[in-house]
């Protein structure tokens, strides 16, 4: 069989989770068997420099960082000109028109579902049926999505990967770190900062010497801003713009702290654990399926402000427990996160709904 060439769909090529899934997906995949490329509907971001040092052509819609005018339109036309086998969306906005397009010029589209609102935000109700199939990846959406009338056959659950061998535990034991509470997250409201904001304030009360680093660009960012700079706690915040190496921000840190209020199964946990960080997050979407309650890291319900913080001074008050739930998360990162694990499904999965659509 030729080489099937796949063309990601994508928003942009920002820092974010997606985005380096994404690409860590197309740039590991066998070019023997797969022509992988990348498409957006802005011009070149962040990531556009390390697809092309790998190999991938990648293609823009738009010029500057903002959407291109019109990428509706455009897109039937570039999809045309690039004759892809598959399409795959990867975002929310690509999901839609992607899947489209795909159904007008007969090329079949796998759709993705990532992110605890992919569901409302994709139209998904509605636009499922527009794809030959459906991958998640968290047991979360791969539930939900047979709720609203999608059938079981229809849909794959592959869970993200993760680099382990590029993110190892820090030179410096956890226990001799200065108390730094991370956070890497694009600030937007679905990861929720201002309850984790509130529960630094609790945190300080007790441990005085604490710092919460915010690593991340988005929307938010003045709203953020503006909350730290009205209260004390916010001199002790610092905000860090995302880029495309967080490895030194993971070797500082003391304990990783997530506060979505929704959430997918978002990489920078998988990126914490092989770090060896313990992780304090919510219990949403995905999250629980990464984080083993009191095993690997420690939950509180979403929104709850002061469960956050008890759950964050347990392991500052107790640097041997945070110790051991790193080291566990390490291990659950080994067992079960591996990104070949990841690579191989997907191109399984390319490779048999070709055949089956060959036979058909």
């Amino acid at each position: 069989m030729r080489a099937l060439r796949i063309l990601f769909l994508l928003e942009d090529l920002c820092y974010g989770g997606t985005q380096r899934q994404t690409l860590e997906l197309a740039r590991r995949m066998d070019r023997g068997r797969f022509l992988p490329s990348l498409m957006t509907i802005t011009g070149p971001t962040d990531l556009d420099d390390e697809a092309r040092e790998a190999g991938l052509q990648v293609h823009h819609l738009g010029k500057g960082r903002a959407w291109a005018s019109f990428f509706f339109w455009r897109l039937g036309a570039a999809i045309r000109h690039i004759r892809p086998d598959i399409i795959v969306p990867c975002t929310a906005l690509p999901n839609i028109w992607g899947r489209i397009w795909g159904r007008m010029l007969h090329v079949p589209v796998i759709g993705t579902c990532r992110g605890g609102g992919a569901l409302q935000k994709q139209h998904e109700r509605l636009l499922w049926r527009l794809t030959r199939h459906m991958i998640c990846n968290s047991e979360v959406q791969h539930v939900a999505l047979q709720q609203i009338g999608v059938p079981a056959r229809h849909l794959s659950y592959i869970p993200n990967g993760v680099d382990t061998e590029r993110f190892r535990p820090g030179p410096e034991p956890l226990p001799t770190r200065r108390p730094v509470l991370l956070c890497v997250a694009r600030l937007v409201k679905d990861k929720d900062h201002m309850t984790l904001l509130q529960a630094f304030e609790h945190i300080l009360q007790q441990c005085p010497d604490a710092r919460l680093r915010l690593v991340g660009d988005g929307a938010e960012e003045n709203v953020l801003r503006c909350w730290a700079r009205e209260h004390p706690a916010g001199r002790q915040v610092d905000f860090v713009p995302g880029s495309a190496d967080m490895r030194s921000h993971y070797a500082e840190a003391s304990i990783f702290v997530l506060s979505s209020v929704r959430e997918g199964q978002p990489n920078v946990i998988l990126e914490a654990m092989s770090a060896a960080l313990p992780v304090c997050a919510t219990a949403a979407g995905g999250i629980p399926r990464l984080v083993e309650e009191g095993a690997s890291g420690l939950l509180s319900p979403v929104g709850d402000a002061a469960a956050l913080a008890a759950n964050c001074l347990r392991l500052l008050q107790n640097p041997g427990l945070a110790e051991k739930l790193g080291h566990a998360g390490r291990n659950r990162a080994e067992q079960l996160h591996s990104f070949a694990a990841m690579v191989n499904a997907h191109q399984n999965l390319f490779e048999r709904l070709w055949t089956e659509r060959g036979r058909a």
